[in-house]
């Protein structure tokens, strides 16, 4: 039996796979420019501004209540901002709805668990690929595509209550590329699972980057995120305290001070 591998060049090269399609070579940028966001006059978000390119892994990180959970929510859809814009490919989408920020290309995994509990590994792809696929064959064909390219295939009928951490994130991962996403945000994607399920996710982030998607991670395992991110940027007290390589970012006295701490290295 062919290796995993050997199946995934295989769809790679297969004309009919939506995850080489055009569309996917069209380059995209996410920009955020100049946000603002309060509750009950509390500035929670504040002047904020961030881009995400195509095949990038950027970083949002920041200590608890910095407003990282807030900028993925007004990214996502979940809440408008007070002032600023954001842009997907120069269009701009702040009045937006989530179907049509998703049907666009951006793609939300939430830190909580997402899955269906009480349905199968393959049930809980289909139920996404039924909205935006509505040929049955095809429906079918991106079913075995995505089982195969995430390692899946193994517990297609496990339920979803049964699966570990780290299977639950893959299979969520999975099913957010069952949409074709341009761009996908990941809240605090190692949170919950064991070592290994961490570098197995780290590894599959990658390869999501190599197919030319934009990844912004947010999440407290601040090393992990560091080793995969090309960018990060440091959220405190709703503002951008710095951004730049991890490199910079370890090195910098005002991050150290409110975030990382004196004895943080990552190098």
């Amino acid at each position: 039996m062919d290796n995993l591998k050997e199946q995934l060049e295989r769809l790679k090269k297969s004309p009919s796979s939506i995850h080489v399609s055009n569309k996917q070579t069209v380059s995209k940028e996410l920009v955020l420019k100049k946000i603002s966001k309060s509750y009950n006059k509390i500035k929670i978000v504040n002047n904020v501004s961030i881009s995400l390119e195509r095949g990038s892994v950027v970083g949002l990180l920041g200590p608890n209540g910095a407003g990282k959970t807030t900028c993925f929510y007004i990214i996502a859809g979940l809440i408008k901002c007070d002032k600023g814009d954001i842009f997907l490919n120069n269009e701009k989408i702040n009045d937006y709805p989530i179907f049509e920020r998703a049907r666009m290309g951006i793609g939300y995994l939430p830190q909580e668990p997402s899955i269906f509990r009480g349905m199968s590994v393959e049930d809980n792809l289909m139920s996404i690929i039924e909205t935006v696929e509505y040929d049955n064959h095809k429906r079918y064909q991106l079913l075995e595509e995505l089982l195969v390219e995430f390692n899946i295939s193994k517990i297609r009928n496990s339920l979803g209550i049964t699966l570990s951490g780290g299977e639950r994130r893959r299979v969520e991962i999975a099913r957010t590329l069952a949409s074709n996403p341009s761009h996908i945000l990941l809240d605090e994607p190692f949170a919950g699972i064991d070592p290994i399920a961490v570098k197995d996710l780290k590894k599959l982030i990658y390869y999501l980057k190599n197919k030319g998607i934009g990844i912004l991670i947010t999440d407290h395992n601040v090393r992990d995120t560091l080793e995969i991110v090309e960018k990060a940027y440091i959220l405190y007290d709703g503002n951008v305290l710095m951004s730049g390589t991890p490199k910079e970012i370890t090195s910098n006295k005002d991050v150290k001070d409110v975030y990382l701490g004196d004895d943080f290295s990552l190098f």
